[in-house]
């Protein structure tokens, strides 16, 4: 008798699949493109925010530990 294997095969595409296949209909390449270029900016954004925060704890406690 062999082992029975347990496969499943989704058959349903997943949420970020659905998502772009609705973008691809609705937005023209441009407009696809621009929005991803957009939304990288605010990610960089915010990374820059962290390591801007980040700086500053270190200096304050640099400033506290020479008073």
């Amino acid at each position: 008798m062999q082992a029975a294997t347990s496969v499943r095969a989704n058959a349903f595409p997943s949420f970020t699949q659905t998502l772009r296949a609705v973008e691809s209909v609705l937005l023209r390449g441009g407009q696809r493109t621009a929005r991803r270029n957009a939304w990288t900016a605010v990610l960089e954004d915010r990374r820059r925010a962290k390591d801007r925060v980040e700086a500053e704890h270190v200096l304050e406690a640099a400033l506290t530990r020479t008073s």
